[in-house]
């Protein structure tokens, strides 16, 4: 199916590893000019050799720790200078955070700061562009956050979800959409933390009906999809992909 993304533009973060890192091959793979942003250069620029021996658009690389107050700004005027326009924003980066609960306050700012904070700076630092020109799709990546331990980063991921409902209700008059992707376990370094091998297996046996964790490809096509114009009447929405682990309502 040809999802008309050819020659389209799209700002990643946290794009060096894990599910950024597939998006940023699936879109390059659809014909899209990537601005890809993360703090490892290496793991970036073997990232960016991968995708032109695959045969996709090569990718604009900028290394930048996102958590920094600056980090939006500069990625947003870097991307704006090097690609020109922005066609789609996929905010990926963020990591798990889980707490006592009392935790330490660095570690809840530290956390807001990467989950919500700089995903909301970096997005109004490009919504003037966006609306201007009248187009734009938002995608932010979030997480599970129907937990029953603390996780910063599963406070944040909420109201990441709240803030796109939202967004979404105010942008569609000008041709922008918003939506909320939401992983279930995707085997990436950020679970794997969590999970030996023997748990991943009998967590995967009885509670995910597909038999196993997901890959971040299976992420990446479904992000590629909703940024697409084939989802062009899909906004304010949460797209879930777990292999059917969700079986309660928040």
């Amino acid at each position: 199916m040809d999802l008309y993304l050819k020659g389209k533009t799209a700002v990643v973060t946290g794009a060096s590893q894990g599910i950024g890192r597939a998006i940023v091959k699936e879109l390059a793979m659809e014909g899209v000019q990537v601005f890809a942003t993360a703090r490892n250069e290496a793991l970036l620029n073997s990232l960016k050799e991968e995708v032109i021996a695959a045969g996709g658009v090569e990718p604009l690389t900028f290394v930048q720790d996102f958590v920094a107050p600056e980090g939006p700004q500069q990625i947003a005027a870097a991307a704006l200078a090097g690609l020109g326009n922005v066609d789609i924003l996929i905010n990926n980066a963020g990591r798990s955070c889980p707490l006592d609960v009392v935790g330490p306050e660095d570690a809840w700012q530290n956390s807001m700061a990467l989950d919500f904070d700089r995903p909301r700076q970096l997005t109004q630092a490009l919504l003037p562009h966006f609306i201007e020109r009248r187009q734009g799709v938002i995608l932010n990546l979030i997480s599970n956050y129907e937990l029953r331990s603390v996780n910063v980063s599963a406070v944040a991921k909420a109201a990441i979800v709240s803030w796109s409902k939202q967004l979404a209700g105010q942008l569609g008059r000008y041709g922008i959409r918003v939506n909320s992707l939401q992983p279930g376990l995707i085997d990436t370094e950020n679970i794997r933390r969590f999970f030996n091998a023997e748990e991943r297996k009998q967590f995967a046996e009885t509670e995910i009906p597909l038999g196993d964790f997901g890959e971040p490809e299976d992420m990446a096509n479904m992000a590629v999809f909703l940024v697409s114009p084939r989802a062009r009447y899909i906004t304010g929405s949460v797209a879930v992909v777990d292999g059917g682990m969700r079986h309660h309502p928040f």
